[in-house]
């Protein structure tokens, strides 16, 4: 999950910055009116703060949104690893997967579809 969140916040960064490398879009920006970086900061301050007392004062909808990320995690997990195995299904090299399953120990195959299951190793003993 938290993957997704520093994705977006990276590629909105990458958005905010590409009109410095556009002259016409720098003039245009230039035009518009600004905001004070105080300004910014107070306003996620205070995002932040509503956010914190939201979940003091309804701890409901933040066990729900807790419950509604984890299931989002999941799901998404499980799309990278369907795309995943259709892209190995796709790209791999038969000779190079042959060789892999020969080599692999510990792990179970699956032939019919191609998916490998591994078996975990036990915990120690304390």
């Amino acid at each position: 999950m938290w993957f997704l969140i520093r994705g977006v916040f990276w590629f909105s960064l990458v958005l905010v910055m590409l009109p410095i490398f556009d002259q016409e879009a720098a003039t245009r920006l230039q035009s518009e009116k600004g905001v004070e970086l105080t300004d910014a900061l107070g306003a996620a301050a205070g995002a932040i703060s509503y956010v914190g007392s939201m979940c003091s004062e309804k701890p409901d909808v933040c066990a729900r949104g807790a419950e509604t990320f984890t299931a989002l995690g999941s799901r998404a997990r499980e799309g990278a690893r369907v795309a995943y195995t259709y892209l190995d299904t796709q790209f791999a090299d038969e000779a190079a997967t042959a060789k892999a399953d020969q080599v692999l120990t510990g792990s179970v195959v699956a032939k019919e579809q191609a998916i490998r299951i591994p078996i975990p190793e036990p915990r120690p003993q304390i």
